[in-house]
C-alpha cells in the first residue's frame, strides 16, 4: 500500500505546477572519467512508465540541442520489458553507447491543507422612489473549500562510463512543488527538470562539443 501510494504522489508531483529544481552536486566529475561523452543512453527509474518516458523525452532533447546522440530507454522498451540490469546492457550494445545516464526517485513527501477560495458576488442596483435612494440585491457565490497539495520532490542523475563501468558524475535535484487537488497536469515540470540536467552536465564538461 505504501509504495502504491508513492507512485500515485510521484505521478501528482511531477505532473504539477512547480518552481525550477535546485540542483546539489553529489559526485564532481572524476579524473579518470573518459569525458566528453557524445553517445548517451538515457534512463528514468520510476515505476510509472509514463512517467519515465517523459522524462526520458525531455532530457534527449535537452541533449540534443546541445548536439549530442542521446535516446531514451522507453523508446527501446514497452510496460511488459523487465527492468533489469541485462536489458540496458544490451541497448548500450546495440546503441553503442559511451555513457549511460540514470534518474531515481530519492524521496517525496506530500502534505495537504484546506483552502479558502475567493468568493464572487454580483449587485443588482434599482432606483426607488425616493430621491437619491437606491435599491442593493447582493448575491454572493462563494465556492467550497479546495485542497492545496504541497510536494518536496528529490531526484538523483548518475552519468556512467561504458568504458569504466563505474559512475562518474552525479547530482540531486529538488523542486518544492504546489497545486490544486483538481489542478490540470503540468507538464512544465518534466522540462524543468531536464533542462537542469543536461545545463549541469554542459557546464561540467561531459558533453562532446
Amino acid at each position: 500500500m505504501i509504495n502504491k501510494l508513492l507512485v500515485i504522489g510521484l505521478a501528482v508531483a511531477l505532473s504539477a505546477c512547480a518552481s525550477g529544481p535546485q540542483i546539489t552536486t553529489v559526485q564532481e566529475l572524476q579524473e579518470s572519467a573518459d569525458a566528453p561523452y557524445e553517445n548517451i543512453l538515457v534512463v528514468a527509474l520510476f515505476e510509472s512508465f509514463d512517467m519515465r518516458r517523459y522524462l526520458e523525452k525531455e532530457v534527449v532533447g535537452q541533449l540534443s540541442e546541445l548536439g549530442v546522440k542521446a535516446v531514451a530507454s522507453t523508446s527501446m522498451m514497452n510496460t511488459k520489458t523487465p527492468v533489469t540490469r541485462k536489458t540496458f546492457v544490451d541497448m548500450v550494445e546495440k546503441l553503442n553507447s559511451d555513457a549511460v545516464l540514470v534518474t531515481q526517485l530519492v524521496s517525496l513527501n506530500t502534505g495537504s491543507k484546506m483552502q479558502d477560495m475567493n468568493p464572487q458576488s454580483t449587485y443588482n442596483i434599482r432606483p426607488t422612489y425616493y430621491y437619491n435612494v437606491w435599491s442593493v440585491e447582493l448575491t454572493e457565490y462563494v465556492e467550497p473549500q479546495s485542497m492545496e497539495l504541497s510536494h518536496t520532490l528529490v531526484l538523483a542523475t548518475q552519468l556512467y562510463s561504458v568504458l569504466n563501468r563505474e559512475p562518474v558524475w552525479a547530482i540531486e535535484s529538488k523542486s518544492k512543488i504546489v497545486q490544486d487537488y483538481d489542478h490540470r497536469q503540468d507538464y512544465s515540470v518534466f522540462v524543468d527538470e531536464a533542462e537542469a540536467i543536461s545545463s549541469h552536465m554542459s557546464r561540467d564538461g561531459l558533453l562532446a562539443p
